[in-house]
Formats: structure tokens, sequence, C-alpha cells
């Protein structure tokens, strides 16, 4: 079913619900990543433009110019992120291609961006649950790229010192710092994300570096709910509400 609804920076979002609408991971993904004046982002899986529409937000509030690419497999999702470009006037700041992760980098060329983002499937192949759409599986399964792919994509796109933000399940953290060193690309910083204090880690934010020197910092977790069973302080502001 198609919806639309509202972001806290004002943008609204077309939804189909019969695809894969987006979740919180999505956002705080979007705020992970400090934007710099100039930066050309590109949003690799991009589904509905999600992180796009957020980031265009952050660069507003924050009087940055910056530049917006999402790429994304699936024309129907591509479509949906379009729609939402035009109705929020943004065509000048975000554009939105259909392809191949695979081939972003001879699509686009090497070195094309200072920033990369991704939230990718987060299941190895047919793992876990079957879901009951291709659509929905792609998002969630690396049926169409494998995590190496993304990453060996993503740096390549980068420039020299360009940044790499991704979240990804906590569970993968060690296939993320290898193949991003494999890459090129430092692992410089990264927060695990829980659900409640107190409670295992169920999703972690990295952040890389093409060419950078090997030191990570471990930031404090991000708590996402309190013991009221209501968003945190800091979540509460990562959507704006306060």
């Amino acid at each position: 079913m198609l919806r639309v609804d509202s972001l806290e920076n004002g943008y609204d979002i077309c939804q189909d619900t019969d695809l894969f609408c987006f979740g919180i991971d999505a956002v705080l993904l979007a705020h992970y990543c400090p934007l710099k004046a100039g930066d050309a982002v590109m949003d690799l899986g991009t589904g509905n433009g999600v992180i796009p529409l957020i980031m265009k937000g952050v660069a507003r509030d924050a009087g940055i110019r910056a530049h917006f690419t999402g790429l994304e497999i699936q024309p129907a999702s591509a479509e949906l992120a379009k729609r939402s470009v035009a109705m929020n006037g943004l065509d000048a700041d975000i554009d939105i291609e259909v392809g191949d992760i695979k081939e972003a980098a001879a699509r686009f060329g090497a070195a094309s961006f200072s920033l990369v983002t991704c939230n990718p499937p987060y299941m190895a192949g047919g793992a876990g649950l079957v879901n009951e759409s291709f659509e929905r599986m792609a998002a969630r399964h690396e049926v169409l790229v494998t995590l190496d792919e993304v990453i060996s994509q993503g740096a390549a796109l980068l420039k020299e010192r360009g940044r790499f933000g991704m979240i990804h399940r906590p569970h993968r953290l060690a296939d993320i710092i290898v193949a991003m060193r494999a890459a090129r690309c430092e692992v410089k910083r990264m927060r695990l994300v829980c659900p409640k204090a107190g409670k295992a880690p169920t999703m972690v934010l990295v952040e890389a570096v093409k060419g950078g020197r090997p030191y990570l910092t471990v930031e404090p977790p991000l708590i996402v709910y309190g013991e009221d069973g209501q968003y945190t302080e800091e979540v509460l502001r990562i959507y704006g509400k306060i």
C-alpha cells in the first residue's frame, strides 16, 4: 500500500508497505557521518531514498551545501525515491539512479565521492527467515549483493581520505573491518546500538576513512529505549523531537 509519511526535518517521503519501509537503522546512519561543505555523497542501496532525504535536511539546517546520489537496483523502490525528491523540490540536490551496486564504480567513476553511506542487507545469503516478497527479501538478505561487494565498490567510489559510513549487525563486525581494510578503508569510529541499557547490541555504526591510518575509536553505546520503554533523549534528539 502506497503512503506518504512526514520526516522530522519537514520533508515528505513516499513509502510502499508491499516493498520495504525504512526503520531506525536508516535514521541513525543518516545522522552518524558528519557532513562537510561541498560533500558529494553516494548512498548505496538507497531504497526509497530516506538516507539522502534525511541527510539533505541535516545539510540544510547546518547551512552546508552538499549533493546526494542514491543508487537503487529495484525500479519500484527507486521510483518511490524519485517521487519523494520531486515532491520536496529537491531535484537539484538529490539524484536517484537505478542500477547495480556491483557496477557502481564503473558507472559513476572511481574517486567521485567524498562520502559513501550504506545500510546493506544484514543476512548473508539465505540465512534467516525468507520474507514474503522478493523486494523485502532482497532488502534483508545478500541475494543481489554481498557485503564484500558493497565495501569494494564503495571504496572505489571514494576519493582519498573520503569517508564510508555503514550500519550493520554486530556479528558481521569482523567481516566489515577485514573487508574495509582490504579495500584501503580503515575503520576509525564505531558505535554499538543497544535496545536498552544492559542489553546486548543489535546494531553497529561504523565510519571508515579511505587511506586512513589504523586507529579505532570505540564510542559509548547508543541506547535506544529507556526503562520506561520510550526513546531515550539522545534518540529523540536524533529524530528532532527535542
